[in-house]
Formats: C-alpha cells, structure tokens, sequence
C-alpha cells in the first residue's frame, strides 16, 4: 500500500529545513549528474521529480536543455524563481511521475535524492515503465537512492533532528522489514504550531532494482562507484 502524503512532506516546511543541507550538496550533485550522463552541450534532460529546481537549473547553467516536473506547485513556483534569478531556461511541469506526458523525448533522465519507492509496487514499476517511454532509444536513466546495505550494516532507530532557532523538525525513521520499506514519523513545530505527517519510501537490493529496470525495459544497469560508505546511484541504457 502507497502510504505518503506529499501535501504534508513536500512543502513550505521540508524547504525551510532542508534548503541549507540541499544547497550545500547541490554543486557536487550536478557535478556528479553530468559525469554520469555524459551528455554533450544542448542535450535535453528530463528531472523527475525536479522538487524546488536545484538540480534542474543547476545543469541549465551547464548549457543543458532541461525539463523539470514535479507534483508540487509550491516546489515548482521556488523553482522557476530561482530560475528567473539565476538567467537559465528550465520548463517546468506540474504532473506526476505515474503519467508522464513526454514520448521518446529526452537525451537523458534523472531521478535523484531519494525520489524513488513512493508507492506500490506495481506504481513503482509503472513509474520505471514512464521514465523508459519518456526517454529516446539508447539513453541514459540516472537514479538515486539510500544504499540499504549501508543502512543495515550501520543499522540504529534513527531520529533526524532539523533545528532553526526555535524551530525543529524530527524525523523518527524505523525499518519495516516485512515490506522492505522505510517508516517516517515527522513531526514540526515551526512558529509555534506543531503537525505530524507520515511516509514511507521503498528499499531495493542492486539485483532487485536491475531486475525492475530490466523489466521496464532498460538494459546494462551498473551501480558504479557503489560500496558501503556510499549511496546508490544506477545508471541504466533504455533499449
């Protein structure tokens, strides 16, 4: 069962305490992105879902044609702000990466900083079946995600704390074994008002996640540079 509430995660609240960690990592995370698509100037990439723009503009300032859709308005309107600001060109969606309007499109594709597993199963490989039909035969699909491995071998009840002054947001993350997923309980007080909200993100083992792609009809799927200190990123060819 899906079970993520993306009006009550991705919000004003998550930009709010998160902006300062994304925007540090942001440089290396574009660097890294073109590295492994290894696209030329003018090539045209789709980021799904693109949240409030850091990467998308970031590989606009590249020479990049880019696309960006997510399903948050409110991370799309920081987005093209951004955009306007720093002089670079991005087309922004709203949509959902479920229905993709786009068919044999884009040079390339990315989906990064855990922005995969939001659903059922059988959504989450729609979705793989959507990044493919979006992208032109023998691409590159470039994914993100939190390296179980490292998680297990490091294992803890983790409890992620995000403080601004006064304000705070805890994230009380457990394990859910039975359905391989990532349990978050969150709760902010910012302003002197104080919500709960809940997700839950999928996990996938390299071998299960090559067979997903692989299904959805990708091929040469590597997790390069992958070992126990790092996060999983795979990089896969449409067919």
């Amino acid at each position: 069962m899906s079970d993520f509430g993306f009006e009550g995660v991705f919000d004003n609240d998550y930009l709010y305490f998160h902006e300062q960690l994304l925007g540090e990592r942001t440089d290396d995370d574009v660097e890294t992105i073109a590295g492994l698509l290894e696209l030329d100037e003018g090539a045209e990439i789709l980021d799904c879902p693109c949240g409030h723009g850091r990467i998308s503009n970031g590989l606009a300032a590249r020479g990049f044609r880019v696309t960006g859709i997510d399903a948050s308005e409110t991370f799309l309107e920081r987005a093209r702000a951004d955009a306007q600001a720093l002089g670079v060109e991005v087309e922004y969606a709203h949509g959902d990466m479920r229905d993709l309007p786009w068919r044999d499109r884009f040079d390339g594709l990315i989906n990064w900083f855990t922005s995969f597993g939001y659903f059922t199963d059988g959504q989450n490989k729609a979705v793989l079946r959507q990044f493919h039909d979006a992208l032109r035969p023998g691409v590159r699909l470039v994914l993100e995600t939190q390296n179980i491995a490292r998680v297990f071998t490091k294992y803890r009840p983790q409890h992620f704390v995000a403080k601004l002054g006064d304000d705070f947001m805890i994230d009380d993350i457990q394990l859910d074994l039975e359905n391989a997923r990532f349990v978050t309980e969150r709760t902010i007080a910012r302003g002197g008002d104080v919500r709960k909200t809940h997700f839950v993100v999928r996990w996938l083992t390299v071998p299960e996640l090559r067979s997903w792609l692989e299904e959805a009809g990708f091929e040469n799927v590597r997790a390069p540079g992958l070992d126990l200190e790092t996060r999983l990123v795979v990089v896969a060819d449409r067919r």
